[in-house]
């Protein structure tokens, strides 16, 4: 499948099983679709405000692997995944990126910008359109829709944090 085909393939499957995480109470995060060792796997990453259990997967796992048997859009056999969204979890919307802001995170892009692809850096800001992402000293804007992936990169994120509460102690 190519990429562009697979983008929108995966966009028509999130639009799709959205409202059927919604109704049980769960964010949809992120969908995934690939082919691996043991064949083809359906990833999907939910959240929820108050964290997401093993048996928060399980039930939606076993709601939606109903609903995708009955609509089936996907014509050959596959494995279906849910998932919560671990510590370097996807960032997928614009309230993710606001409320990761000062964050470090990994992107990448599905067009080049200044010749790379693959960005880690923190993220300065976010607006309705793009991001704003410094890397090695450098900004780069990058639009939403130029973003292939992007994913929270917790420890990195975790060991700035403790480097500014040092900095503050030292400074009293």
């Amino acid at each position: 499948m190519e990429k562009q085909a697979k983008r929108e393939f995966i966009n028509n499957l999130k639009k799709m099983i959205e409202p059927v995480i919604a109704a049980e109470g769960m964010e949809l995060l992120e969908v995934e679709f690939q082919k691996e060792s043991n064949g083809y796997v359906l990833r999907v990453f939910i959240d929820h405000e108050d964290g997401v259990t093993i048996e928060d997967c399980s039930r939606i796992s076993y709601i939606l692997g109903d609903f995708l048997d009955v609509v089936d859009p996907i014509h050959h056999p596959y494995h279906l995944e849910v998932s919560s969204p671990g510590l370097d979890r996807p960032l997928s919307k614009p309230s993710h990126f606001v409320k990761y802001k000062g964050s470090i995170i990994r992107v990448k892009t599905i067009d080049p910008i200044g010749k790379r692809k693959n960005f880690k850096g923190l993220l300065i800001e976010s607006t309705d359109s793009l991001i704003t992402l410094k890397c090695d000293e450098t900004i780069f804007e990058i639009p939403y829709d130029n973003i292939e992936k992007a994913r929270l990169a917790y420890f990195e994120t975790e060991n700035i944090l403790k480097k500014q509460k040092k900095t503050k102690i030292k400074n009293i």
